[in-house]
């Protein structure tokens, strides 16, 4: 199991209220609600390893060079994402607890979490379940794998488990050809600007006919018309120099480098001294029980 952690810490900021506090005042409701996510998700589905991803660069150089569009809107000031302040100091504590803990914590510097997400899905040997409540990773499920997103768009107790067939049922696209549409669609969350007049129906529409943006673009090359929707070629040849680049934004690395780490999900705390004082310092062992509780015995 691979956390896209700093998607669950958002989700949790937002949906525990800030009434949640350490005994300093200090907000902890994203610290909480990551701990509960965790334990309801090792609860459920017992998983034997579990990696929580991070961010080690939000907004990585080489995806700004291609199109320098790429999250623009999220930044407050030189490459710092805009967080909440009350959020800013909850992450490192965030990061003690899961070392504490002996849940893996990995990043790769120059990289997003879901490159890191993406790299440890390639190298993996058996069944990976990704939890996000980012639609990016849907180009990641493989049913051959098999390889699934575990979405929380509805909550953490109300998963959506996404595989080719939901990809295929919400989108009409092969189940492996998201991140494709997506390139042609665009993402105004993440300034990906997509084909101006291409919209879900029309980026679906031309995925299913030609199997991939790749077979798409080289039959634009070749000069055949058949199978583009009316005006969709125009459009297109229009737009050739963005699809030459967008993949290196849209497509998850799968070759970031990562450190060596010991990705079992522990059954005792690695640190349990530290998150004893952990637990004081912030008011968490009533979620920390509840974690530890799950832990494999």
């Amino acid at each position: 199991m691979i956390l896209d952690t700093p998607s669950l810490y958002f989700r949790a900021f937002y949906g525990v209220p800030e009434s949640m506090t350490a005994p300093d005042g200090m907000p902890i409701n994203a610290v909480r609600g990551l701990i509960d996510m965790i334990a309801t998700l090792v609860r459920k589905y017992r998983p034997d390893e579990l990696v929580a991803t991070m961010d080690a660069d939000w907004r990585p150089k080489f995806r700004v060079e291609a199109i320098p569009t790429y999250k623009a809107h999220r930044v407050a000031y030189g490459n710092t994402e805009v967080v909440p302040d009350t959020l800013v100091p909850q992450i490192p504590v965030i990061e003690q607890v899961l070392d504490a803990v002996g849940i893996a914590r990995m990043e790769s510097a120059g990289y997003e979490a879901d490159d890191v997400i993406g790299t440890l899905t390639h190298r993996a040997g058996g069944a990976v379940d990704i939890v996000t409540g980012d639609r990016d990773l849907f180009q990641l499920v493989d049913d051959s794998r098999p390889v699934r997103v575990l979405y929380t768009a509805r909550g953490i107790r109300n998963l959506q488990v996404v595989d080719e067939a939901f990809v295929t049922a919400k989108y009409g696209i092969p189940g492996r050809a998201y991140a494709d549409f997506a390139t042609l669609r665009g993402d105004p969350s993440d300034g990906l600007p997509g084909v101006s007049g291409v919209g879900e129906k029309t980026a679906a529409s031309l995925i299913t006919r030609f199997g991939s943006l790749e077979a798409l673009l080289a039959a634009l090359d070749e000069g055949v018309t058949d199978g583009f929707p009316a005006g969709a070629r125009t459009k297109l040849a229009a737009a050739r120099d963005y699809l030459r680049v967008a993949p290196t934004v849209v497509e998850v690395a799968p070759d970031a480098p990562l450190p060596d780490a010991d990705i079992t999900l522990p059954a005792k705390p690695r640190d349990p001294e530290t998150l004893v004082r952990l637990a004081d310092r912030y008011d968490l062992d009533s979620p920390l029980n509840r974690l530890l509780d799950v832990l494999p015995k």
